[in-house]
């Protein structure tokens, strides 16, 4: 018997999967359990239509990340910070405020999380960094310290 299962089924499938069980595995367990429906044509179809709606969300979130990511490349970022006699800079440029700069004066919204910089900068220079944006998409900033 074919059904569509509702949940995560151990052994069987992942949720929203079509999967051939015994029929006495179906109707003594998935189906009293709300655990599967019947693969019925009304079924199939929701199917499809969940997977053609998730499937064009990723496209749609994907192409919007290609956007930022050409924007990105396009842009250059400068912060003008002070420093000390030794050309150390008073406190540091970290991720964060990269990520509200962005947002502030370009409208472009990145998660802190996904700048790649490894320590926060603390000397004036031009820098590249990366930016993850989607699972298969990613952009430089071109980022430069400057004095005050």
């Amino acid at each position: 018997m074919k059904v569509i299962l509702t949940q995560d089924v151990k052994g069987q499938g992942k949720k929203d999967q079509l999967v051939e069980v015994s029929d006495g595995y179906a109707r003594n367990f998935l189906l009293p359990r709300k655990l599967a429906i019947p693969a019925d044509n009304q079924a199939m179809n929701e199917l499809r239509n969940k997977e053609a709606s998730r499937q064009h969300k990723i496209d749609t979130e994907r192409a919007a990340a290609k956007a930022a990511a050409e924007k990105l490349d396009t842009l250059k970022l400068v912060f003008r910070v002070g420093a000390g006699a030794d050309g150390r800079l008073y406190g540091s440029v970290t991720s964060k405020e990269i990520a509200e700069r962005l947002e502030k004066e370009h409208k472009i919204t990145v998660d802190k999380r996904k700048i790649s910089l490894p320590e926060p900068i603390k000397a004036y220079g031009s820098y590249d960094l990366d930016v993850k944006l989607y699972t298969d998409v990613a952009g430089k900033i071109h980022l430069v310290v400057t004095e005050q």
